[in-house]
C-alpha cells in the first residue's frame, strides 16, 4: 500500500480507477474499489436482475464495492465513522 492519506484522497484515487484500502483493518487483502455509473442495455440485464427491472436499459449509479478477507465481492460498501476519520488510507498496488 502507498502513503497514508486522508479518507477524501482515498476517493479520488479510488474514482481515478485504484484499489484503496486501510493500514488499520485487521483483514489481509480487502480493499474498496470505485464502480462508475453504467447503463446496461436491455438485452444484456442478466434474468437474476431483470425480475427486479421489468422494462427497458438498467440505470446503474455509482458505488463503493470492498474485496472482504473472506474473499467476497462485496457492492455498495459503506464507510464507518473511523474509516471517514483516519488517515491510513493508501493504494493498493
Amino acid at each position: 500500500r502507498g502513503g497514508a492519506v486522508t479518507f477524501g484522497e482515498a476517493i479520488t484515487a479510488a474514482k481515478a480507477g485504484r484499489k484503496i484500502a486501510r493500514a488499520g483493518w485487521n483483514g489481509r487483502g480487502m480493499w474498496v474499489c470505485y464502480m462508475p455509473p453504467v447503463t446496461i442495455p436491455e438485452g444484456m440485464v442478466n434474468g437474476r436482475t431483470r425480475q427486479f427491472v421489468l422494462s427497458g436499459d438498467l440505470h446503474v449509479g455509482g458505488y463503493l464495492v470492498m474485496w472482504t478477507a473472506q474473499g467476497l465481492w462485496q457492492p455498495g460498501w459503506l464507510a464507518a465513522q473511523p474509516d471517514i476519520l483516519s488517515e491510513d488510507w493508501g493504494v493498493v498496488e
